[in-house]
């Protein structure tokens, strides 16, 4: 037998060249600085911004600050047995959270683990929690509204689909109620909601849930609760998580409302990450970024182009003032992003007027383009009645004589801020909004006693149910006023009959 011991030597070689190693290796670190949820690492040199750490108890953390000889981590979970000289090691993996129908009806925490003990969610599918705003040319014009089912909102501040209104006010002026109120009124219609709960008591976000519950409002609601209670790390992350569930839905061509309550707070967690990873701090202790942080997360908000689904998120950002000053620096960095600002003041909300919109300072850029024919024929005056209203209130304190133009828009403007006052829950229908504003700008509750006025609505909204109903349809279905004659009969008829002549 001759061996070819070049053939064998050619064999080894080849075998040499296609070896290859079944072992992964993974960079590690060690803890060198740990408190305050926060964590400092050597050794992770190729770690990256954002990317998901493991320490050695199986906490997990967040890669924040890329330095020159160690890596500031913010721990996502418990961190009391973390020590100086524990092990942390690289996934390779950003940070991301499942996304997806299964969460729907569920809270959940920012890193998408349930706590509302009906166990597991099985979701197959991830989102990083940054991620690219649509461009412009990804974008489409608000063109479709969002019904509040509030009148002083659709009437005088719309919102459109995709679009990013504020909602700005002090502690306890009703800003929660506003959209709970907006999600109640979302059902049958074809959105998914997020309520995004950040630093708020536990106590009141169950009790929210249940209201969401009560009305059968959960079945369409996601809520992510970061709360008081918890690591600063999760209030920060809560609204990204919010935003990355919504992109899923939009991306399909839905439209989701995002509501985030509020972006003050995580400012606040914010503040306090950066400086204890000893970032420079800034104006009011703010890190130089506090504005990108903001920017980035609402700019996700878009009504996307039919190319990419045609799906929209609008989003509800919350400010919370202290003492009305929207000249605050979290609160004016926030009025900037957004489209337009509806405006809740406390003296509003003390006497009665609720919800207290101060229709003087909300404003909505976009909504007006995205709101029906019929309402923008009945709330075309309203703003300017409310505003002479106001003024010519100021001026009658000084108890001067008043001629019967002044009295007669005294009269209008009263009855104008009776009828924009709604009870909590109680979300109207856009036709029984248009109907009610109708009659209030042509002049036919003129004559009815303003303690009265509440009483009217309703059992307008009732005889129009029972006799008129195809009046409505018509708003309902061709999103137009019906013709006037009919409508003018239908009203005067109404009050030929009742008590309110």
């Amino acid at each position: 037998m001759v061996i070819n011991t070049q053939e064998i030597s050619d064999l080894l070689k080849q075998q040499i060249d296609d070896y290859q190693p079944d072992f992964d290796y993974t960079e590690t670190g060690v803890v060198t600085y740990i408190g305050d949820g926060i964590a400092r690492a050597q050794g992770l040199d190729n770690a990256m911004s954002g990317e998901l750490l493991i320490f050695e108890n199986g906490t997990i953390g967040m890669a924040q600050n890329l330095e020159t000889t160690d890596v500031g981590i913010i721990i996502l979970g418990q961190f009391s047995d973390i020590r100086e000289g524990s092990v942390v090691r690289r996934t390779g993996k950003i940070m991301e959270v499942p996304v997806g129908p299964a969460l729907i009806g569920r809270v959940i925490n920012p890193l998408g683990q349930a706590v509302d003990g009906l166990g597991e969610i099985q979701t197959y599918k991830t989102r990083p929690i940054e991620y690219p705003a649509p461009g412009v040319m990804q974008r489409k014009s608000v063109n479709q509204p969002l019904q509040t089912g509030l009148k002083a909102i659709d009437a005088l501040v719309p919102i459109g689909r995709g679009q990013r209104e504020l909602i700005i006010g002090d502690r306890q002026t009703g800003k929660t109620s506003v959209a709970i109120d907006t999600i109640l009124n979302q059902k049958g219609q074809d959105m998914i909601c997020i309520y995004v709960a950040i630093g708020q008591k536990e106590s009141t976000v169950r009790s929210q849930v249940e209201t969401l519950r009560q009305y059968g409002a959960l079945d369409y609601t996601i809520v992510v609760t970061a709360s008081a209670s918890q690591p600063s790390p999760l209030l920060f992350l809560a609204p990204y998580a919010g935003v990355a569930m919504a992109e899923e839905f939009m991306y399909e061509g839905k439209h989701v409302l995002i509501v985030y309550d509020d972006l003050s707070k995580q400012a606040v967690a914010y503040r306090e990450l950066s400086l204890l990873l000893r970032r420079p701090p800034g104006r009011e202790a703010y890190p130089g970024d506090v504005f990108y942080l903001h920017s980035r997360l609402l700019e996700r908000s878009a009504k996307v182009s039919d190319e990419l689904g045609g799906g929209s998120i609008t989003a509800l950002p919350f400010i919370e003032t202290q003492a009305g000053d929207i000249s605050a620096y979290i609160a004016t960095n926030v009025i900037s992003i957004t489209d337009g600002q509806i405006f809740l003041k406390d003296d509003l909300f003390n006497s009665g007027i609720r919800p207290a919109i101060d229709a003087g300072s909300s404003v909505s850029r976009v909504g007006g383009s995205a709101q029906i024919k019929a309402m923008k024929k009945v709330a075309g005056t309203l703003r300017i009645d409310l505003a002479s209203y106001r003024e010519l209130e100021a001026f009658t304190q000084f108890g001067s004589d008043l001629d019967a133009a002044t009295q007669a828009k005294l009269n209008r403007g009263r009855r104008t801020v009776e009828v924009l006052k709604q009870p909590l829950h109680k979300p109207l229908p856009v036709e029984k909004q248009v109907l009610i504003l109708y009659a209030l700008t042509n002049g036919y509750l003129d004559t009815v006693p303003i303690e009265d006025i509440l009483a009217f609505e309703e059992d307008l909204y009732a005889y129009f149910d029972i006799n008129h109903d195809s009046l409505l349809d018509v708003i309902r279905t061709t999103k137009d006023l019906p013709d006037t004659d009919l409508l003018n009969d239908a009203i005067q008829e109404f009050k030929n009959q009742s008590v309110y002549k």
